[in-house]
């Protein structure tokens, strides 16, 4: 198991190949659809954002450089009394994110991102380009994930609802294996191509 903390550097991040076994322990900050959509709309494609989410902007650059994005919809307690606590903390399946990914890891200079089920070529050609890795979580294990998340620090765009909303966590130990790397690396293409050639196999097309 490789102990990393966030933030995370580019020789760390170089350091990483699929198949490493990884333990996350700092900062990072959660999203989903509708957070990278509103990255995008309001900071990415445009040059100068509205002076109402100038504040935002900043918290995020702040965040996000270095760090690490989680696929993430949560189920948070202590909604009414703001004491935030995790109950249930899986992967969202990252492919939603595929439109997106590229363009935020660029932006906000992120050095990882966490999901499930892996994401296409777009993405893995910008963590080789710009030095990220795609880490994968264990689906199905939302409640034993969410131990991992120490404490719940602040949260963002809250209006969006509580699983589409940027909640900003402190991980200690989060377990997660590398499956896109910095070098091209990508388990879920070599699955995709695999599963191809025995698919071809199976209906004589080879």
């Amino acid at each position: 198991m490789i102990n990393l903390t966030i933030p995370i550097s580019d020789e760390q991040i170089l350091s990483l190949k699929v198949g490493d076994q990884v333990a996350l322990s700092g900062i990072m900050i959660t999203g989903r659809d509708t957070a990278h959509k509103y990255m995008i709309e309001n900071f990415i494609e445009n040059p100068k954002p509205p002076a109402t989410e100038q504040e935002t902007y900043q918290q995020l650059k702040k965040l996000l450089k270095g760090s690490v994005i989680y696929h993430c919809g949560p189920v948070v307690a202590g909604l009414d009394t703001k004491d935030y606590r995790f109950v249930s903390a899986g992967p969202t399946t990252s492919s939603r994110e595929e439109p997106y990914q590229a363009d935020v890891i660029k932006h906000f200079d992120v050095k990882g991102v966490i999901g499930k089920g892996g994401m296409g070529a777009k993405t893995s050609n910008a963590c080789k380009k710009y030095k990220a890795c795609y880490f994968h979580a264990i689906g199905g294990a939302a409640v034993y994930l969410a131990q991992s998340v120490v404490k719940v620090h602040d949260v963002l765009k809250l209006e969006f609802g509580v699983p589409e909303a940027m909640w900003i966590i402190e991980v200690k130990d989060f377990p997660v294996v590398v499956t896109m790397d910095a070098h091209g690396g990508s388990l879920h293409r070599e699955i995709a191509e695999a599963s191809g050639d025995v698919l071809k196999k199976l209906v004589g097309l080879k």
